[in-house]
């Protein structure tokens, strides 16, 4: 019918004219960026630490946010691995069978997903109060790790109950126990997508202010110890905007670009890393 063939068109139209508007956005946001940050790109703005201050100093780089960005981002992951992935398992595995448990706990964490970054951020100064924990990496890994848990649970969670049936029931058929049939059939068959929720919830964690604004603290040194104080890039780039001098504020473009193109390459080398092994196995 004619009015099929219209409503077809209508809404492929529709869905061009929504990639399109993504696309631009994203173009107008990466360009902001970098029209006002590479020309203060150097290899002194990767290589050293803030000169004068980060609020005031108009020298030096960001080497201090660069390394603590990567310590907290990477101490999160660990951390939320360590609960996330046996979480998973025992929800695809030991659970399988009990659908109203699992349905709630995926409820859950649905919630704890939506949870604005600043209200974990407040949980995790409270949590430092009642431990006794000053402003510090491991205060900021330790809240990072909650706020990224639950998207790293759901992002594996979505590719374990994916993996067919009749494989994990084979599997239980002859004889493989709980633990064999998790580790030697469901993480063989979903290590593609693992990878992918760990960079998804990496990501999450690298580029969040809120969560970390009253937990790490900030200083210009490198940190040496997980009880100091450490920066990352998005508090640079959020303190240097506050700065009253314009050469700081375009400063803050250009840490802006490092942690976007930080983010790239760990994106692209997990992507290829997934691929390769997707075809191994």
């Amino acid at each position: 019918m004619w009015w099929r063939k219209l409503e077809e068109k209508i809404v492929y139209f529709m869905m061009l004219i929504s990639v399109a508007s993504l696309v631009a956005l994203l173009l107008a946001v990466l360009l902001s960026i970098f029209i006002k940050g590479v020309p203060y790109i150097s290899w002194e703005m990767i290589s050293q630490t803030p000169r004068g201050g980060y609020y005031f100093g108009r020298e030096g780089g960001v080497l201090n946010a660069i390394v603590g960005s990567l310590y907290l981002s990477t101490g999160a992951v660990l951390l939320s691995l360590a609960f996330s992935l046996p979480l998973s398992l025992a929800m695809n595995i030991h659970l399988r069978t009990r659908r109203k448990t699992v349905n709630r706990i995926r409820f859950v964490l649905d919630i704890l997903w939506g949870i604005p970054s600043i209200v974990y951020g407040a949980f995790g100064f409270t949590l430092m109060i009642y431990l006794g924990i000053q402003a510090s990496l491991l205060a900021g890994i330790i809240t990072v790790g909650i706020f990224i848990m639950p998207i790293m649970v759901r992002g594996m969670d979505e590719v374990m109950k994916n993996v067919p049936v009749h494989l994990i029931e084979s599997a239980f058929s002859v004889g493989s126990t709980r633990m064999e049939v998790a580790f030697r059939v469901m993480l063989r068959q979903t290590i593609p997508g693992i990878v992918t929720a760990i960079l998804l919830a990496f990501g999450r964690g690298i580029g969040d202010v809120a969560s970390v604004l009253f937990t790490t603290g900030y200083t210009d040194n490198l940190p040496t110890s997980i009880t100091q104080q450490t920066a990352t890039l998005p508090l640079a780039v959020f303190f240097q905007l506050g700065s009253p001098i314009p050469e700081v504020q375009n400063r803050a473009y250009a840490s802006a670009i490092i942690l976007t193109v930080i983010i790239l390459i760990i994106s692209i080398s997990v992507r290829m890393i997934s691929k390769k092994y997707h075809k191994i196995i």
